[in-house]
């Protein structure tokens, strides 16, 4: 049974995400929500053994990382601080574990390190 404040149609994509992962569509997920579902995502998880990470965002989001026990053990590692600071090599491994189209990619990894670049020629 679903809590009376946990609104099922805020949690399909979770629920999807969940399906892929069982089904082998996806190796890990990046699922950012409300804290307020924090507890039936925990939940849910740990009644299917799925790995995962959670990530405070602000005081109103998380992120919530889920899947194979290879790639939760990798973020473990990598993912120490927010994700808009990860170094660009980073951000270009954590993309890749999640799937993004790669030749995006690659041109995201392109254009940060040249902005990197920029920055530290400017300094």
């Amino acid at each position: 049974m679903i809590a009376p404040d946990i609104n099922p149609i805020e949690l399909k994509v979770f629920l999807n995400h969940i399906y892929e992962l069982k089904k082998g569509v996806r190796q890990m997920v990046l699922y950012t929500t409300n804290k307020k579902y924090e507890a039936f995502a925990v939940k849910r998880l740990k009644s299917q053994r799925i790995r995962f990470v959670i990530q405070e965002v602000d005081s109103e989001r998380i992120n919530l990382f889920f899947g194979k026990a290879e790639c939760i053990e990798a973020i473990r590692v990598m993912v120490k601080r927010p994700l808009n600071e990860l170094t660009p090599e980073e951000d270009f491994i954590l993309g890749a574990m999640l799937g993004y189209d790669i030749c995006a990619q690659c041109k995201r990894y392109c254009d940060r390190k040249s902005r990197k670049n920029c920055v530290m020629k400017n300094n």
